[in-house]
């Protein structure tokens, strides 16, 4: 029997997140698909500003961004007539504190073919082919039945979508409805007679039809109401079927639909689990919660999930923290998979009004929740302070990225480029927390980073504009702040990371400790 620290089970978006991340911490992993080759179909087309910030943690933000595209104009007509045109994020641009402000327009076969050449590079290879047909757990770990071949892991997570064969093992179900929204028909098309510059929209009293240029390709995705037989039933979607609602919605001539090379249906479904843990095994992604695609929130959510998850399991698997952290995994997402579900149904509605008006369209969708820049965990058991102070981000925030210099050489260096790595970062902000880290070395698990006299340079003041001037501050690996401590008690630190639910035994950086 084959043995392994983490099995996961599906090799999307979510899957290669974990994977990677558990990878580049020196785990085990075994990344298994039940596909006998890599999807080649869109599916989802956008990352979110945070999923881009996790991206750049992963090391793969340079491709990603190159394989993209921001700001494509929605473009609505009436026939071929434009009645107009609206970028949702035109006055977006980057701040200090936000680096990737605007979502990215990328197929989701991109983001995994990025995603799983950076898993190679770690030396791990997506196992196609490879279906998990049974599972059992003990105290001591999983035993999966993958093919006919049994593997032993200490964890296993499932991140097979929303059919989860993970999920339907745990005997856990999705649960919540169907809502009263028509059927959509989605594909990859190529078209002749329209520019690749806009998100071409098309709606009507009887339908809808959008045709969205896919960036590094010739194809465009297609999504439009289903054609439907005699008796009102949906039909397959087809390239000839698709080529017939658009000239029966949009009717304008010279545009032909071409190469159709991937196709489904989608119906909105708002449903989830009620739990993401069951002993050893873990659900994420669409395995644990399916929603209305405005918003474009599904990749993305899975990707952040396997991000809350990764640095977990990955101190537990060391040694460093008890398996008592694991348990803060659904103690923070199984809330935002709630939200989740309310923001995109309320995105769904806004959107479905907004189209019955002239020049209407799906950037109605646009509201700042959807950037996932504010997904914070104040409620969790890992969102601490021992300070009064009101100012900057509070325990459970996102941390903020933030321009400095290296006092030393002068060099531009962003808190970002600190952040990146499998480790938590101690800010140290002013003399207190400086004269507090004075002397302090970085381990594997946390690395100091002051700022000021001692160590980055604070010239502009957007590092005290985003934290304060007085705290240190204990930024997780995921890029939340875990604690927020008074200079004169750093000791608070140690017990931060002492505790079960944060790093076991791991320590703050060492300094002679007195």
């Amino acid at each position: 029997m084959t043995q392994t620290d983490v099995l996961v089970v599906g090799a999307g978006p979510t899957g290669l997140t974990l994977a990677c991340d558990l990878a580049r911490r020196g785990a085990g992993v075994r990344i298994v698909d039940r596909v006998p080759r890599f999807p080649a179909g869109s599916r989802g087309k956008g990352l979110s500003p945070r999923s881009l910030e996790v991206l750049d943690d992963l090391a793969v933000i340079d491709r990603v961004l190159a394989a993209g595209v921001t700001h494509l104009p929605h473009r609505k007509y009436r026939g071929a007539e434009v009645i107009a045109e609206a970028d949702p994020e035109a006055a977006t641009v980057p701040t200090p504190d936000v680096p990737y402000p605007t979502g990215l327009m990328i197929p989701q076969w991109r983001v995994e073919e990025i995603l799983r050449d950076r898993l190679a590079g770690l030396g791990v290879a997506v196992e196609l082919g490879t279906e998990l047909r049974d599972l059992g757990q003990d105290a001591g770990g999983v035993t999966a039945t993958v093919g006919t071949s049994p593997i032993r892991a200490r964890y296993l997570v499932g991140c097979d979508g929303g059919r989860s064969t993970v999920r339907k093992l745990l005997g856990l179900s999705l649960r919540g409805e169907t809502p009263d929204v028509q059927l959509m028909a989605v594909g990859d098309v190529e078209v002749d007679g329209l520019g690749r510059d806009a998100w071409h929209q098309w709606f009507a009293a009887d339908g809808a039809i959008m045709l969205c240029p896919l960036p590094g390709t010739d194809a465009f995705q297609v999504q439009a109401s289903h054609e439907v037989d005699g008796d009102g039933s949906p039909l397959e979607p087809t390239l000839e079927r698709f080529q017939r609602t658009f000239d029966r919605i949009a009717g304008v001539p010279g545009v032909r639909l071409t190469s159709l090379a991937w196709r489904s249906s989608y119906r909105v479904q708002v449903r989830m689990v009620d739990r993401l843990q069951v002993g050893r095994v873990f659900l994420a992604g669409d395995a644990a919660h399916v929603h209305p695609i405005a918003g474009g929130l599904g990749m993305n959510t899975g990707i952040q999930d396997a991000y809350n998850l990764g640095w977990k399991l990955g101190l537990v698997l060391a040694g460093r923290a008890a398996p008592d952290l694991l348990t803060t995994y659904e103690e923070e997402r199984l809330p935002i998979a709630s939200r989740l579900l309310d923001i995109t149904s309320e995105r769904l509605a806004v959107v479905l009004d907004a189209i019955k008006a002239r020049g209407g369209g799906v950037d109605a969708v646009a509201t700042p929740e959807l950037s996932q820049l504010m997904v914070r965990y104040p409620w969790s058991r890992l969102s601490r302070s021992t300070t009064a102070t009101t100012n900057g981000p509070r325990p459970g925030d996102r941390a903020p990225d933030a321009p400095l210099r290296d006092a030393a050489t002068g060099a531009p260096v962003r808190l970002f480029d600190r952040f990146r790595g499998p480790h938590f970062t101690l800010l140290g902000l002013g003399e207190r927390a400086a004269a507090a880290l004075r002397g302090s070395t970085e381990t594997d698990v946390v690395k100091p980073c002051p700022v000021g006299p001692d160590g980055l340079r604070d010239d502009a003041g957007h590092a005290a504009r985003a934290y304060g001037t007085d705290a240190l501050i204990l930024v997780r690996p995921d890029g939340h702040i875990g604690l927020i401590a008074d200079p004169a008690g750093p000791e608070a630190v140690d017990e931060y990371l002492r505790a079960p639910t944060a790093g076991g035994s791991a320590r703050r950086p060492a300094r002679d400790r007195a």
